[in-house]
């Protein structure tokens, strides 16, 4: 039954954002900036090129809030402009090299990742060639298909396929490295 009045609440503040009530726009903003942040994070490791990305983003999000239909999760399409926006900052920063390198791969890359960090993980992602890292953000966190990942970066679909094999296979090596790292410090 509390969905309902917390659903209300979010139409109650987004209309009132429209309308340029800037302490509404406040409450979204401290309400979704948490985890809109971690999401530009997953993109950019600097945390201070991550925030700045975060607040172009909620910049997007005011300027264009009177386009949100109400269908579907308003959380889900703030965080589409997110990631947008992170995209957008890295093409221009740097295209987008897609790498042929060929990391070896390693079966023993059963390790448990029960006693890894989320900080260890993070470490892994953000070493990933630029290609890989969004590829693998944009199908392994943000849940895109591959055929929306390819229009988004102007790509084949095999081409994300393949990104995101590598990637994985990037990951899994560089894991398998981390662990035999800490093992021979122990």
């Amino acid at each position: 039954m509390k969905i309902i009045p917390l659903h209300n609440r979010e139409k109650s503040l987004i209309k009132k954002a429209i309308d340029q009530n800037r302490e509404a726009q406040q409450q979204l903003f401290e309400q979704f900036s948490p985890k809109m942040l971690s999401v530009c994070r997953q993109y950019v490791k600097d945390l201070h090129h991550a925030e700045d990305l975060m607040l172009q983003g909620f910049l997007k999000i005011f300027i264009n809030l009177h386009k949100f239909k109400n269908e579907g999760s308003f959380e889900g399409w703030i965080r589409r402009i997110m990631v947008n926006t992170c995209i957008s900052y890295l093409r221009k920063k740097n295209p987008i090299q897609l790498t042929d390198e060929d990391y070896s791969f390693n079966e023993q890359a059963n390790h448990s990742l029960e006693s890894t960090s989320v900080e260890d993980i993070q470490k892994l992602i953000d070493q990933l060639p630029d290609g890989y890292k969004m590829v693998f953000n944009l199908y392994a966190i943000e849940g895109y298909k591959h055929s929306e990942i390819a229009q988004q970066l102007n790509i084949s679909e095999s081409t994300s396929k393949s990104q995101l094999f590598k990637a994985r296979k990037w990951l899994q090596t560089s894991y398998i490295k981390m662990n035999e790292i800490k093992n021979a410090d122990k």
